[in-house]
């Protein structure tokens, strides 16, 4: 080819309609033009597939795509026949085409007509195909999704690491590799397995310069995405959940709030998955709810939001999954939601790897967590670990961290008492029962430990059990303690933990949360005061009518939500936290009434895309505690066969008890405190106590009672008087 420059420009601009090259585009499509090797990494949204569309267009036969995915592929080759007149520029080869159809692909490719043709590793790697391409006149191949080939990467495919063997089988010819994300030890791999020794490099930044970054901290997970996608109305969006049957579940969610949605997971039967696909991509819904079988090489530009209702595993994947958003240049948000409990279970699953596959799975979760706690900005970390400089000017304040800077403080006292604590029991506790000792709310035996004559017994009481949390993970975080998830979570101290007790330095923990719920908080997530001194008068009255205390009624946090919801029926009423059916029943009227009036004499405009409709709840669990309280079952037995702690049991029983439902527990009850001793609770809470606090509960009794069963004795209450 004897003018390179003006062949691609021509084929650029009639072909493809594009005016100029971005970044690296040009180098790289002259370099595999040339017959070099090539290594091309380009974020998402920089133009990777053009790297080897246009050169395949030039070149005297088919280039051999090798791609991860078979939906990929089917959105590859629509996109290539939609620049040309005939349908056999481009093929994919693969398990989803018929047998008469494979030969008809055959037939075409052999017979020149095809420019590209897309097959999948596990494809290529058979004896009867490695025949079939031996006989096709093959331009260079291109591996997309090179990242594939790695165990350190993401997505990891072991069919890639056949790849260099079976095209030294076909025939070798130059090699493009490409791929959005890679780490130096990523970069290695890809060299090392494809033969890459000899390449032509070209990395283009790993900066996103439109994409903000945000984190947040949210007890009500499912009520802040609804929030944030009606605010975002008629955008595209994909969520990211960690198992297919919550892809399934936030689908439906979204679907019964006019969200419109559907889910997309490797249970999905193909032809329904592609179905969703074109859905997604003819705009006919607003929404994919995915586990990770989503999304890669998606052409679809206008994505304006990523959502992570789960941890990602690593930073590869964290990065590549939000690069699917914004690809067109505009907007594009992208919101993690952390909950702790991710990371115990990727935890959990990475404890039956084994060797080095165990080791890689924890030091890549070890990232992303650092990733998410670190409270510098967000694309300094980004950018570092693909081992690009950064700039202050890259980020802008379109990361969380830099838009909140955090406010730290010192815990080295605290982290001392922790670290102490887990020594003096040689290493029994886990972070619950240490918290208990610490803030002194237990005192019954715990692994031959009388806890209250403890040496730490009461020593964190002056701090918050929320900041020990803190204290323990960022421990863990830092490698001074260490937590095994095989024996319900015990706490040990490491060597690193003993230094620090010999030779203390600062420990610093953030005081004001950089995790944030959500910062634009509008005029209806405001308390209405007024409204909400109506409705205590109302409890009030209804209480003092049936002779108990308020907040047998309806407790605080349930009235406060209603005065922010404005509810008008029973429906509203029941998506209220802290309200089933049963309080509906029994006091719902009284309530919708008084509301209903508030918002009609205020001339109050409610906003419906704050009233999350939710579907009635299933939970196995909560079932199974109803069932068992039934049938009388011991509590040391539903703990047994549900593999959970005490503390997990009795929050489940709280929360069957204030959704409105009954449940006898008194044949526990009576097994743990004798007839006077729950005479005497029972009588604290409905004549002396001023709110259910447990913490002031036992103050009262002086520590004679435990919390495990105060709070039970509160739950038989709320059983017997409020439902």
């Amino acid at each position: 080819m004897e003018n390179i420059h003006e062949e691609i420009h021509k084929s650029l601009n009639i072909f493809f309609g594009f005016k100029k090259f971005k970044g690296n585009q040009e180098a790289a499509i002259k370099s595999i033009i040339l017959g070099s090797n090539t290594f091309v990494i380009m974020p998402t949204g920089g133009g990777k597939s053009l790297c080897y569309q246009l050169p395949a267009m030039l070149l005297d036969g088919v280039a051999i795509v090798i791609s991860p995915l078979i939906a990929l592929m089917k959105n590859q080759v629509d996109s290539i026949r939609s620049y040309a007149s005939n349908d056999d520029i481009a093929h994919f080869f693969n398990s989803s085409l018929s047998k008469e159809k494979k030969n008809q692909v055959k037939k075409t490719v052999i017979n020149g007509f095809t420019k590209l043709l897309f097959v999948a590793p596990e494809t290529m790697t058979k004896s009867e195909n490695i025949e079939f391409l031996k006989k096709c006149n093959i331009s260079f191949y291109a591996v997309d999704e090179a990242h594939c080939i790695s165990e350190w990467g993401h997505d990891f495919r072991p069919e890639y690491r056949k790849l260099k063997q079976t095209i030294r089988q076909i025939n070798p010819k130059p090699i493009i590799a490409l791929t959005a994300t890679a780490t130096q030890k990523v970069k290695d791999d890809i060299v090392k397995n494809l033969g890459l020794e000899k390449n032509n490099l070209f990395i283009s930044s790993f900066n996103r310069p439109n994409l903000d970054y945000e984190i947040q901290k949210n007890s009500d997970v499912n009520k802040a995405i609804i929030q944030f996608i009606k605010k975002n109305i008629n955008k595209s969006g994909i969520i990211y959940c960690l198992e297919r049957k919550k892809a399934e579940e936030i689908s439906e969610l979204l679907n019964l709030n006019n969200i419109k949605s559907l889910p997309y997971h490797a249970g999905i039967e193909y032809k329904k998955r592609m179905e969703t696909q074109d859905a997604f991509l003819m705009e006919k819904i607003d929404i994919v709810v995915a586990t990770i079988a989503f999304g890669m090489g998606i052409d679809k530009p206008d994505v304006r939001y990523v959502i992570h209702y789960n941890l990602p595993k690593s930073i590869e994947n964290y990065y590549q999954e939000t690069g699917r958003a914004g690809r067109d240049g505009g907007e594009g948000k992208c919101i993690l939601f952390y909950n702790y409990a991710d990371v115990e279970k990727f935890q959990g699953f990475n404890s039956k790897k084994n060797g080095d596959e165990k080791e890689i799975a924890n030091q890549l979760l070890a990232e992303i967590v650092e990733f998410v706690e670190e409270n510098s900005c967000r694309r300094k970390k980004l950018l570092h670990y693909f081992g690009e400089n950064y700039q202050p000017s890259h980020c802008q304040k379109k990361c969380d961290n830099c838009r909140n800077p955090t406010i730290y403080h010192n815990a080295k006292n605290e982290l001392g008492i922790v670290l102490n604590a887990i020594l003096e029991t040689n290493n029994v506790f886990n972070t619950e029962q240490l918290i208990s000792i610490l803030k002194g709310t237990s005192t019954s035996k715990i692994y031959n430990y009388q806890t209250s004559e403890l040496s730490f017994f009461k020593k964190g009481i002056d701090t918050s059990s929320e900041m020990l949390k803190k204290i323990i993970r960022q421990s863990i975080l830092d490698n001074l303690t260490k937590k095994d998830i095989q024996s319900l979570g015990r706490l040990s101290i490491t060597e690193s933990g003993k230094l620090f007790l010999k030779q203390p330095f600062d420990f610093k923990i953030q005081e004001n949360q950089s995790l944030i719920v959500d910062q634009n908080k509008t005029h209806n997530e405001i308390i209405d005061v007024k409204l909400l001194s109506i409705l205590k008068k109302l409890r009030k009255d209804i209480a003092n009518k049936k002779k108990v205390p308020p907040f047998i009624i309806l407790q605080d946090p349930s009235m406060e939500e209603m005065a922010i919801q404005y509810p008008v029926n029973n429906e509203e009423l029941k998506n209220i936290n802290g309200i089933g059916e049963g309080k509906v029943q029994k006091y719902g009227s009284q309530f919708i009434e008084t509301i209903q009036n508030y918002v009609t004499a205020n001339n109050i405009q409610k906003r419906q895309e704050y009233i999350v409709k939710s579907k009635a709840n299933k939970n196995d669990l909560k079932i199974f505690i109803i069932q068992c309280a039934d049938r009388k079952r011991s509590f040391d037995d539903i703990i047994a066969d549900k593999n959970i702690d005490m503390e997990t049991l009795i929050k489940e029983i709280e929360n069957i008890v204030k959704s409105g439902t009954k449940i006898d527990i008194n044949y526990h009850i009576d097994h743990i405190l004798d007839d006077s001793q729950q005479e005497e609770i029972y009588d604290y809470f409905l004549t002396e106590a001023k709110d259910d606090s447990i913490s002031e509960a036992v103050a009262y009794f002086d520590n004679e009672y435990e919390e495990d069963e105060l709070r039970l004795m509160k739950i038989k209450l709320f059983s017997d008087l409020a439902n």
